[in-house]
């Protein structure tokens, strides 16, 4: 997949919000982020920070709590069970921000899409530009590239980008070394 570096940090943002708002990996243990990296003020700017939000704004308790609330309408897109759902989620999401795609180059960047006036509030544009993501991920590449996590312990959500559409744990490193030094333990226990 070949996503702009504007659409790649956006589309991970929602990634990162529906797992509960910290990029931080890491096996779960039910269907629901354990993990929350939302709970203060600083934790959010630092999100947006990380992924690049330009323009946040003055951001306070309020923002925090429907920011926070934005994560299960993201999640949903994910769990949908179908291509139809998860637009017609994606679509719901637009209608309620208001999306109103506009050309912009603030602050020396080259030409990309804000969807949404930055004096909207941020949850508002949060879920805008997440719409318009994974819209995008949606017509271009598929349902199929919206996968959850195959560990057993984990239920993070992710955007599979593998050239062949493989990819099956949300972080190699963690997840899928745990599924397969796992399995070794078990073919040895055989063995013995």
């Amino acid at each position: 997949m070949d996503f702009d570096h504007y659409t790649d940090c956006t589309v991970q943002l929602a990634v990162d919000l529906a797992n509960g708002g910290a990029a931080d990996g890491g096996a779960r243990d039910s269907g629901a982020p354990t993990h929350d990296g939302l709970e203060t003020v600083a934790a959010l700017r630092t999100l947006l920070r990380e992924h690049e939000v330009s323009h946040p704004g003055k951001i306070g308790r309020q923002d925090v709590a429907e920011v926070r609330a934005l994560r299960s309408r993201l999640r949903a897109v994910w769990q949908a069970g179908t291509a139809e759902e998860a637009a017609n989620l994606v679509n719901a999401m637009l209608a309620q921000s208001q999306a109103l795609p506009q050309l912009t180059d603030h602050d020396g960047d080259a030409w990309h899409l804000h969807f949404t006036p930055t004096s909207a509030p941020l949850a508002m544009r949060l879920q805008a530009e997440a719409g318009m993501a994974l819209a995008g991920v949606l017509r271009a590449d598929g349902f199929a590239r919206l996968r959850t996590c195959a560990s057993d312990t984990c239920s993070d959500i992710f955007v599979d980008a593998s050239r062949n559409r493989s990819r099956r744990y949300c972080d190699p490193d963690t997840c899928a070394n745990r599924v397969n030094v796992a399995a070794h333990r078990a073919r040895q226990r055989a063995d013995d």
